[in-house]
């Protein structure tokens, strides 16, 4: 930990050191100066700010006075009596400013209202991409970061329809659930939110790099993490509870019964927001969560619309998910395809299986499940797994 102060101000402290005048840049800089106090956290900035009304008293008051406001360790107390920063605040402020972004105190008006609300919100916010929405409702899905494929065309299909009813989607730009949500919001042309688990300035993971170009285009990344803050894993409980809380309700579309997911939408319930589950294949772990989560009063989903209903929401009507594949999909393969195509269904079938299902010859299969391929109706995965598309 590094002693870190802002530039020469007018306004010194008994402790002859310097704080920020009271400027929109240095009261920006005095917010960002509190957060970079390390040990100190949102709960406890914020008891700080309800007692003292604004950072800058915050730095000037006694060791005892900031343990008796906020319930502060006497070391986190000493850092805020001596500035003792994890970095230089107003080097933050520019290294943000550089990346085409900006930073969000809890007393800025474009600060998120439904975040607000929630227990400990983060004093704090980078952003980058576009603002926040002030008025545009929000829905949160997260999921398995390895998802079968039904729960990746879920999630995609209903972000998809959400969007297109003029709704947000937010999640946690990671692999699997998250990224098919964003993905589907933006290929509706709608918005989307990516809450990281990181500093604002790393992409990860790193196979998101395009989805994540994508959002700084036609959405907002944001974090309460600093700049260059590392994928460790305390962060991303922390995030969850922005990821929820920004939102009016939670849909877990696909997570084992253990799972970050899971976490979320216990947030969800403590921010009194609604949870809702995507059911899925009860053969299938990673859909264990969503059947818990079900079981103990979680609204079903099957389609944006069920969404809208619980969360009370305006929207177009829209068709809901189809659950199996159209009657007339197949209709132009000839029998020996079609009996092929029988076989496939969301869930992952080995090519042995087929084989033995099928009683042909294994060349004959190949070739069959090749022209399925090629007409896009179905998806070779990889370990020699076949499934619809």
């Amino acid at each position: 930990v590094r002693t870190m102060l802002p530039p020469e101000t007018r306004n010194p402290d008994p402790s002859g050191r310097v704080l920020p005048e009271n400027t929109a840049s240095d009261d920006r800089a005095a917010w960002m100066a509190l957060h970079l106090v390390p040990g100190l956290g949102s709960r406890s900035i914020q008891k700080l700010i309800d007692r003292f009304g604004h950072p800058g008293p915050v730095f000037r008051a006694g060791l005892k006075e900031l343990q008796a406001a906020a319930g502060l360790t006497e070391a986190v107390a000493g850092r805020i009596r001596r500035k003792a920063f994890s970095s230089d605040p107003r080097r933050e402020l520019t290294r943000v400013e550089q990346l085409g972004g900006r930073v969000l105190t809890f007393r800025d008006p474009g600060y998120p209202r439904a975040l607000r609300q929630i227990p400990g919100p983060p004093m704090v916010l980078y952003l980058r991409g576009l603002d926040l929405p002030a008025s545009q409702d929000m829905v949160t899905l997260v999921g398995s970061r390895t998802p079968t494929p039904y729960g990746v065309k879920t999630a995609r299909a209903l972000a998809s329809e959400l969007a297109e009813r003029g709704v947000g989607v937010v999640s946690g730009m990671a692999r699997g659930i998250d990224a098919a949500a964003h993905w589907g919001a933006l290929e509706q042309g709608g918005y989307t939110a990516a809450v990281l688990g990181t500093g604002v300035d790393r992409i990860y993971p790193w196979a998101n790099r395009e989805l994540f170009s994508r959002i700084l285009e036609h959405g907002t990344v944001l974090s309460e993490f600093p700049l260059g803050t590392p994928p460790e894993g305390r962060n991303f409980p922390m995030r969850n509870r922005i990821v929820s809380g920004l939102s009016r309700g939670v849909v877990v579309v696909e997570a084992a019964r253990k799972s970050g997911s899971l976490i979320t939408a216990s947030l969800a319930l403590d921010q009194g927001r609604e949870v809702l589950a995507v059911p899925g294949s009860v053969r299938s772990q990673r859909s264990a969560g969503c059947h818990f989560l079900l079981k103990q009063g979680a609204a079903l989903v099957e389609s944006a619309d069920d969404i809208l209903e619980v969360l009370g929401l305006a929207g177009t009507p829209g068709s809901p998910i189809e659950r199996s594949e159209p009657a007339d999909r197949g209709s132009t393969l000839n029998p020996q395809e079609k009996g092929v195509y029988d076989m496939l269904g969301d869930d992952p079938v080995h090519i042995d299986e087929i084989i033995i299902a099928s009683g042909m010859a294994v060349q004959h299969v190949l070739g069959l499940l090749t022209r399925l391929e090629l007409t896009g109706l179905i998806e070779q995965l990889p370990g020699k797994m076949f499934v619809r598309t």
